[in-house]
């Protein structure tokens, strides 16, 4: 089959189709541009996806990430990044390798076409011109025939006439035979033309025609050749990232069976244990014999009469609180964090302690490894002047010793709270269970308000200076009223879950396992108010003692 042969009359419908094959070319050339960019733009939208939901450094969401389910998100938004790389790889390929490549061939393909239909266009016109010189030549041998054949009348006619002179027959007669002798010559060119003719048309029509449309044909195979190769090469980019997005979905289906619900729950326990123990049985209180109920030590509660005196004393201190927990309050408010993290439950405050003594070391061993390369530094300037001045890094040599000193005493601070922390701990242990979600939520504000480790109130906090008059001013009046009016009447008892030391104004040290008087409870400022004798009183952490209250004291409340 040759387009030579079969399509030797089709030139120009060869001409349009040939157009409209590099027009498919140039369309699929403009498919593959676009599913590039969509490319591009979706591997953007998953690395934005990707970026939005990364957890934000320095945050409480870097914190969460220490969970296995969040660990496995993580993992899945990191390999959702990898994922929109190989999106992005596609992009490349098809551009460097579809794109490119074909939107050159187009312009060589259009350069070739051109070619061959110039020459087809110049087999044409000479075919042409030869037909037009055979079409002359046809007609000048005709022309001449018809006058040679007048000429032959006109002497016949001459030499027939007895009028007629000799000399008008002979003129007659010659210019017959030239006439002749013209048709004779037309008749000769005629047969040559005709002959050339013929024969530039053989070899239009089976040499010059057939050539060109055969190397027409070839180019338009090659042009479909290579739209199949490139359509097998977009399958294949697809299909190399294949394995690769295949490894990043392993990846997520490995950080999915990663998930440990039981490492999460542990980690649970480790985030929130405050490292107090249960409360013990409430003790029964039996109401069914009389109790009489005297003012003494001893005593739980004052008669009726005397109690409501005792409470209305107590509501006029009420309004009367210690200087250091009025500042304690209002450094609470003020976003205040105490440096020794004692608004923490005891096991989350040894963890806090520990993480800063652990980050002080590091910072001490970045200091001293500093400090040895200095020192190198200036010994190798000492050996070898010509380097730089030794004495120019003594400055900077000091600079980094005294860092090293404040962070040394710094990490000495924090080991001492981590000390007195870990010390005042009870021995944990595998059957130690963690305080009930009833005694958390009940003794929640004692826990942020807790300031027994603190040091002088006075200087804990800052506050404006209005403030601190007040709070100077209450607490003298206090002090007065404390020492001059009769003492509050019990209205419970409590036990002493572990040891605290009173060092703040206001405070009472109790031993564990100490059993005490209630004679104000805990007002919501995580404090509670208890007496050991008639000397002895003040405030202790309500996170730190039992309360047992008396159920007929007047504003007493019934923990079950």
């Amino acid at each position: 089959m040759s387009w030579g042969i079969e399509l030797w009359d089709q030139f120009d419908n060869l001409e349009k189709h040939t157009q409209w094959g590099i027009d498919i070319l140039e369309k699929y050339i403009k498919f593959v541009k676009e599913r590039t960019e969509i490319e591009l733009s979706y591997a953007k939208q998953l690395r934005n996806l990707s970026k939005k939901y990364q957890p934000k450094k320095n945050s409480k969401e870097e914190e969460e990430y220490r969970y296995t389910a969040c660990k496995a998100f993580l993992s899945t938004l990191n390999e959702m990044n990898d994922y929109a790389g190989q999106h992005e790889v596609i992009s490349e390929n098809m551009t460097s390798q579809i794109i490119v490549e074909l939107a050159r061939y187009v312009q060589e393909l259009k350069q070739e076409r051109k070619s061959h239909f110039h020459d087809g266009r110049k087999a044409q016109q000479h075919i042409e011109t030869c037909w037009k010189q055979l079409e002359s030549s046809k007609r000048r041998f005709e022309r001449d025939c018809k006058e040679a054949d007048r000429a032959q009348q006109y002497f016949e006619k001459m030499d027939a006439d007895i009028n007629v002179t000799k000399a008008d027959v002979e003129k007659a007669r010659q210019q017959a035979q030239t006439r002749h002798q013209m048709a004779e010559d037309s008749k000769a060119d005629y047969s040559s033309v005709l002959q050339k003719f013929n024969h530039e048309q053989h070899e239009y029509y089976h040499t010059h025609i057939p050539n060109i449309f055969q190397k027409i044909q070839e180019m338009e195979e090659r042009r479909i050749v290579r739209i199949g190769e490139s359509v097998k090469t977009y399958a294949e980019l697809d299909r190399q990232v294949i394995p690769i997005i295949g490894k990043c979905l392993d990846g997520i289906v490995k950080a999915a069976e990663s998930i440990d619900p039981k490492n999460d729950s542990q980690l649970v326990v480790e985030a929130y244990k405050s490292g107090f123990e249960p409360p013990g049985d409430i003790e029964f209180e039996d109401y069914t014999q009389p109790m009489k109920r005297t003012v003494s030590d001893n005593s739980l509660s004052n008669s009726r009469g005397e109690g409501k005196s005792e409470l209305k004393f107590g509501g006029k201190s009420k309004g009367k609180l210690w200087p250091f927990i009025k500042k304690n309050k209002l450094s609470l408010k003020l976003g205040a964090t105490p440096e020794d993290f004692s608004n923490l439950p005891p096991e989350q405050r040894r963890k806090k302690l520990q993480q800063k003594v652990d980050e002080l070391n590091k910072e001490i061993q970045k200091e001293m490894d500093q400090r040895d390369a200095i020192t190198k530094m200036k010994d190798v300037y000492l050996k070898n002047p010509q380097m730089g001045d030794p004495g120019s890094l003594d400055h900077k040599l000091a600079e980094v010793s005294q860092n090293i000193e404040k962070l040394r005493l710094e990490a000495q601070k924090f080991e001492a709270w981590l000390a007195e922390v870990e010390g005042r701990l009870p021995a944990r242990s595998d059957q130690a269970r963690r305080q009930s979600g009833m005694y958390e939520t009940q003794n929640a504000p004692s826990v942020n308000n807790c300031a027994q480790d603190r040091e002088s109130p006075d200087g804990s906090y800052t506050e404006e200076q209005s403030q601190e008059s007040e709070v100077k001013v209450l607490a003298t009046d206090f002090d007065d009223e404390f020492d001059d009016e009769e003492p509050l009447p019990a209205i419970g008892t409590c036990k002493a879950l572990y040891t605290f030391e009173g060092q703040n104004e206001g405070t009472i040290s109790v031993v564990e396992g100490e059993t005490l008087y209630v004679i104000e409870e805990d007002k919501g400022d995580g404090w509670t108010r208890i007496r050991r004798n008639e000397d002895e009183e003040g405030y202790v952490p309500t996170s730190y003692v039992e309360v047992y209250l008396d159920k007929n004291a007047k504003g007493a409340k019934t923990y079950i």
